[in-house]
């Protein structure tokens, strides 16, 4: 049994293991709202050829849901697909027994990218290490599949994402000014991460 199809262990009691589908209740149940004082706002470059973060307070908070349809619409990844070239996967959390966090990802062979699809964990459970065991879970599927580097998407106001993926040593490479257009938060922007698989 391959690393990324067992169990993993990590500091602090947490365990890490591909998903099942009796697992697809607790994963829909996880709320993966969160609340920032800070977002990050992108603007043009002076002369037009690039853009710039800056990190702003913002008051009130912005509180942001994430409602259970949306685990619906992207549903669960398989824990293992049909065969040992299986691109997909769903990894879950375990904290005290119960999950606590999920993160579903993908592999994509032409530029040996493993993509962080979807990944939340359960608000009251946050800051515990849960996040990063799951993107180290992710990172032995992705060494298994000979994956270069892990790549996310993250909003420009999930500033609490963003601090925890550069201290995982994810590092901006991109940003997509339109993706959210129809998102309810003015201003908010795509911004790409990716940090080495090896």
């Amino acid at each position: 049994m391959t690393t990324a199809n067992a169990a993993r262990g990590s500091a602090g009691g947490i365990v890490c293991r591909p998903a099942c589908p009796e697992d697809a209740g607790a994963i829909e149940a996880l709320d993966g709202s969160f609340t920032t004082a800070t977002v990050f706002e992108v603007t043009a470059g002076e002369d037009g050829s690039g853009f710039l973060l800056r990190e702003v307070p913002v008051d009130p908070p912005v509180y942001r849901p994430f409602p259970p349809e949306e685990h619906d619409e992207q549903g669960l990844a398989p824990a293992a697909g049909p065969g040992p070239g299986a691109d997909t996967r769903t990894f879950v959390a375990l904290d005290g027994g119960r999950i606590r966090g999920y993160a579903a990802v993908g592999y994509a062979a032409w530029n040996r990218r493993l993509t962080i699809e979807d990944i939340e964990v359960d608000p009251g459970h946050r800051r515990r290490g849960i996040g990063r065991a799951l993107v180290e879970c992710a990172a032995d599927f992705g060494r298994e599949k000979g994956a270069e580097h892990l790549w996310l998407e993250v909003s420009s106001v999930n500033a609490p994402a963003v601090h925890a993926y550069r201290a995982m040593g994810f590092a901006f490479c991109g940003l997509d000014t339109s993706l959210y257009g129809a998102a309810a938060s003015a201003g908010e922007r795509a911004l790409f991460m990716s940090r080495s698989c090896r």
